[in-house]
């Protein structure tokens, strides 16, 4: 239903260097704890891949793993087919950047950009012309001769960086390299690091614990959760079209519900070329809310048990009752509980019968100087039955 092409900011890519990674079948526990559980995973060359989940949800073993600096009880691990497993880590064609940058504090950066070509003893004009060019990719060519100490978080961090691709390997692996940084320069060195992706066209898997960060760079995301993978998709996939609770309540913001089906019936599907594609269209009843619509591909039964999610941004919040001219819009009547004001926008917590709705209300035009609606404000919400999502079939 809510499909994407892989990789669509990808595919224009030319010269891709990267290799496919499959990880099959790997657990591994450290004693009695169970950190992986029969991962299965296939990394497409050249993809910007994330790893993504809560703290302890096994995303860095698993990147470990791939390294070579962990060994899997049980699995495989192939590069383009050839099982790595058996070849350590400084002979895998993979490299890793850590949260620690890991820069030797005594060397300037020419130096430890350098440092792998050195061990392979290249001529001195080789090494020099591959590096000035490596420090001009992560704009760092006028920094050369200082030490780590002499830089900002941001500029170790593109350090890092080079030393870890100019050796050109197939993969590189990133464990959380930004959570060192503040905010504002995560967002900036996110946009640089997909820029290098681009240019030297490698197989990327990032592991982060932040959704902003794999939503933002990721041509797919794997979310993790205990051990295991609950979902595989692009960014849009994943937010859109979570494939359990967990996911629709870890990646961003959302308003989930238990729901017990009363109906489904066939309709035309919006859009869609071939007059015979269909959808179903679900009556659901949420306890303490109502009833509501909710347009979906899969074939519900009534009385079964659903989650029902809608995303706050896609509620229309309004003082007055709007006309409603469709069949498919739900509306429901409540008061203003809460509401966070942040600049750019605001956020209602809506009560409406016994539930609380979370709204999100983007503020962007200029004279939109704050919200018109306030606090204990009785308020009308919408949605249409295409922007909420059934998540799971419990019974």
């Amino acid at each position: 239903m809510y499909s994407k092409v892989f990789n669509a900011k990808g595919a224009g890519r030319k010269g891709l260097k990267g290799s496919d990674v499959v990880i099959g079948g790997v657990s591994k526990s450290f004693g009695s704890v169970v950190v992986l559980k029969d991962v299965d995973l296939a990394i497409r060359k050249g993809e910007f891949f994330s790893l993504l989940g809560p703290s302890g949800c096994g995303k860095t073993t698993l990147l470990r793993i791939i390294a070579g600096f962990e060994t899997p009880d049980e699995g495989t691990v192939t590069f383009d087919g050839t099982d790595v497993l058996p070849i350590p880590p400084n002979r895998r064609q993979a490299n890793t950047i850590f949260q620690s940058y890991a820069l030797f504090p005594h060397l300037t950066v020419f130096d430890n950009v350098a440092f792998s070509l050195n061990l392979q003893k290249l001529p001195k004009a080789e090494i020099s012309a591959k590096v000035n060019d490596y420090l001009k990719l992560v704009q760092l060519e006028g920094h050369a001769h200082k030490k780590p100490s002499q830089l900002s978080g941001g500029q170790k961090q593109r350090v890092a960086i080079a030393r870890a691709i100019i050796n050109e390997p197939q993969v590189l692996l990133l464990d959380e390299p930004l959570s060192a940084l503040d905010a504002k320069l995560r967002q900036q060195m996110l946009i640089e690091l997909d820029e290098i992706h681009d240019k030297v066209g490698i197989t990327f898997i990032y592991v982060t614990h932040d959704q902003e960060e794999a939503l933002s760079v990721s041509d797919r995301i794997a979310v993790m959760h205990m051990g295991e993978i609950l979902q595989v998709g692009t960014p849009h996939e994943i937010y859109e079209s979570p494939a359990t609770d967990f996911v629709a309540r870890f990646i961003g913001e959302t308003n989930l519900f238990d729901a017990t089906v009363i109906s489904t019936k066939k309709v035309p599907m919006p859009g869609a070329a071939n007059p015979d594609e269909f959808e179903y269209m679900a009556e659901l009843d949420i306890p303490d809310l109502g009833i509501i619509k909710v347009t979906t591909v899969d074939d519900v039964k009534p009385d079964q048990t659903v989650s029902f999610t809608i995303r706050p941004e896609k509620v229309v919040i309004s003082k007055e009752k709007p006309s409603i001219r469709r069949g498919d819009i739900n509306l429901f009547q409540g008061w203003v509980d809460e509401p966070v004001y942040s600049g750019f926008q605001t956020k209602f917590y809506v009560k409406v019968n016994g539930n609380i709705i979370r709204v999100i209300k983007q503020h962007a035009k200029y004279y939109d100087e704050g919200p018109d609606i306030i606090w204990k404000d009785d308020v009308y919400l919408s949605w249409s039955a295409h922007d909420g999502y059934i998540v799971e079939v419990k019974s």
